[in-house]
């Protein structure tokens, strides 16, 4: 009979470890102190991983690093605009001060200006562009390269519904995701093959500050909230394992896919 012993056996512990553990990898998560983003950049540096969260509001930034640090977790932040290419490659300067070149990117800076799409102005359309889609393009080009030399590389981008169907004015937004999800896509077919993941995560309607507007309407939240399989509209947390499997060794043979973590809403 073969010995099955605690000594010969490893522990599930061990296993998941095996698989999920970040230790020794550096994670940049844009939009890391409020929302989604914040959510996937706490459950990353509880997975081990040194954690440099980009954004705008400096002391949201220093509130959110305070906690990782209570936790025991190694985290920076850098305060940019990523509205201006100035401030994204600024951006990407200082998060590698901190811990040196990232293998894991998670682009989840958005803006969220919908008006009407026959009041749409070309400014609006110009910084959502810039923050929603430009600025993972230029932070993947910076940083991808270089995760394929070292054969170890995630990407995960936040999109939205809106890359899918219309509804609550899409307009611009809309489009920014869309081209967000092709630019996943794209990067998976350049960079796969030496080792670098680049996907989607697909919330449906989250309570995050980005949703704020719509959160003032009880008659909307509730509704979309029916809209789901589940009955509940999403939390932040609700993306923190899917956010820790697409950047662990455990996704390896994933790439360009789009997981919708939105409680069913997407197929009822």
């Amino acid at each position: 009979m073969t010995d099955q012993s605690p000594q010969s056996t490893p522990t599930p512990h061990a296993y998941l470890a095996e698989l999920f553990s970040l230790e020794g990898r550096v994670t940049l998560v844009t939009g890391g102190s409020s929302g989604i983003g914040r959510a996937i950049a706490v459950a990353l540096a509880r997975a081990g991983a040194s954690v440099v969260i980009v954004a705008r509001r400096e002391q949201q930034l220093a509130d959110t690093v305070a906690e990782l640090t209570e936790l025991g977790c190694r985290a920076a932040w850098v305060a940019a605009d990523l509205g201006t290419r100035e401030g994204v490659r600024a951006a990407a300067d200082g998060a590698v001060e901190a811990f040196g070149e990232p293998d894991i990117l998670v682009n989840s800076a958005g803006i969220n200006i919908r008006p009407p799409m026959d009041e749409l102005t070309e400014d609006v359309w110009d910084i959502t562009m810039a923050v929603n889609l430009e600025a993972p393009f230029l932070l993947g080009q910076r940083f991808g390269p270089g995760m394929a030399e070292r054969g170890y590389g995630r990407i995960i981008h936040i999109s939205s519904q809106q890359a899918h169907r219309a509804f609550v004015q899409s307009g611009a937004y809309g489009a920014s995701k869309g081209g967000l999800e092709s630019l996943a896509r794209s990067q998976a077919e350049a960079w796969s093959p030496r080792g670098v993941t680049s996907n989607v995560l697909v919330p449906g309607f989250v309570l995050t500050p980005l949703n704020a507007r719509l959160q003032s309407d009880p008659g909307t939240v509730a509704a979309l909230a029916a809209r789901t399989m589940i009955g509940r509209n999403g939390l932040p947390g609700d993306f923190a394992g899917a956010a820790v499997f697409l950047a662990s060794p455990a996704s390896a043979y994933v790439t360009g896919h789009s997981l919708f973590v939105d409680g069913g809403l997407s197929v009822h």
